[in-house]
């Protein structure tokens, strides 16, 4: 039997050379730090314990500052009854709107015109083009690129009051409401 065991013995040293195992020692025990006590001002630790690596240096992400999100520019340039021309109250709202920095340095403009429900469909989306028409008239003779001005004219199919009250008559007020022109500037390109 003592010959046996000295055989395996010397079969399984040469298995385990082949192998390219070589035969490791228990390790021994490795002393691991304990956390370093919080910072009494922050609360945060120095350092932290590792098994791999003792006191390890605790590493913060950098923190992530939110990019903040431009909201785009608008106004409402009101029009008269059935009216494509330009008034006042239309005029001070562009004003208002060309003076604003973000204007100048914004992106794309977009003008929707808008109509109450009298009249055809086709009428109506006739007036409401050109009612977007004289906005873009007014914006370029303020300096505005024309090639950054899209026309949308949507006539009567987006009101923002009610043409009519419950009962069926008329709501002068609301057709009031209806006739404009929606002016939409883009927030300025992001640059890198």
């Amino acid at each position: 039997m003592t010959l046996y065991r000295a055989t395996f013995a010397a079969a399984l040293a040469l298995a385990l050379a082949a192998c390219g195992s070589p035969r490791r020692e228990a390790p021994e025990a490795e002393a691991v730090e304990s956390p370093a006590a919080p910072d009494p001002t922050t609360g945060n630790s120095a350092a932290t314990s590792s098994i791999m690596r003792p006191a390890v240096a605790a590493e913060q992400a950098p923190k992530a500052t939110p990019t903040p999100v431009a909201e785009p520019l608008t106004a409402v340039v009101p029009f008269a009854d059935r009216g494509m021309t330009l008034e006042d109250a239309g005029r001070a709202a562009l004003d208002t709107l060309v003076a604003d920095p973000a204007f100048t340095s914004g992106g794309a403009i977009v003008l929707r015109g808008h109509t109450d429900s009298r009249g055809s469909d086709a009428d109506n989306r006739a007036v409401a083009r050109g009612r977007a028409e004289a906005v873009r008239a007014y914006l370029v003779g303020k300096g505005a690129d024309r090639a950054r001005i899209t026309l949308v004219a949507l006539g009567e199919a987006r009101p923002v009051a009610p043409n009519a009250m419950l009962d069926g008559s008329d709501d002068p007020e609301g057709r009031r409401r209806n006739r404009r022109v929606e002016v939409e500037v883009a927030p300025p390109p992001l640059t890198s």
